[in-house]
């Protein structure tokens, strides 16, 4: 696992937090897709052909799902992979000016 090494910050420079990874903003926008449509880990993981564990660790942001697996969650959770994978993007884009936060209107726009 790569550690990550914080730099002395510049004097009068904004220290950051540690740039999230890929698997965790998916797991949050997946979880908060998946809330939103009120379904358990179980109900979305069976659509999808996975297992609610195996689930459970991606929205943890603990494992990067292959793409046939994304692919089959987000079909699962009525969205599309370009629709998330472009809202994870811009999350990701986002992240400098501060932590982003996954609104409901954002998690509708997935459902779409």
């Amino acid at each position: 696992m790569t550690e990550i090494v914080r730099l002395h910050a510049v004097p009068n420079q904004r220290v950051m937090d540690p740039e999230p990874l890929w698997r965790e903003v998916l797991g949050q926008r997946l979880r908060a897709l998946r809330s939103r449509r009120g379904e358990t880990l179980t109900e979305t993981a069976e659509r999808a052909g996975i297992s609610p564990q195996y689930l459970s660790e991606i929205e943890r942001g603990l494992k990067d799902p292959s793409s046939e697996v994304l692919a089959a969650v987000a079909g699962a959770l009525g969205a599309t992979l370009i629709d998330l994978t472009s809202q994870v993007t811009g999350d990701l884009r986002s992240y400098a000016f501060g932590a982003p936060q996954i609104s409901g209107h954002q998690a509708l726009l997935l459902a779409a």
